[in-house]
């Protein structure tokens, strides 16, 4: 099966590719961040350690993502 004149070996291989890059640089990036947001009053120093090296590890994914996400506390009334 041929689309766009490539072979299924290739498409394979390109969907790969795809799904890899989307997941180190979008997926895993926002659900580090959301987790640490949740948990960064109460984590311990282990912890810490050891989520502050998955974010060294997804770095670029966390640099392209940082703009869409706020995490300035909201607002009060005085």
């Amino acid at each position: 099966m041929t689309l766009f004149g490539l072979e299924s070996p290739a498409l394979v291989a390109l969907g790969l590719y795809v799904a890899l890059g989307g997941l180190y640089l979008v997926v895993v990036p926002v659900a580090l961040m959301l987790y640490l947001k949740q948990r960064e009053a109460v984590a311990s120093s282990i912890e810490r350690l050891f989520f502050y090296g998955l974010m060294l590890v997804f770095f670029p994914g966390c640099l392209l993502v940082s703009p869409f996400l706020n995490f300035r506390p909201q607002r009060r009334e005085v």
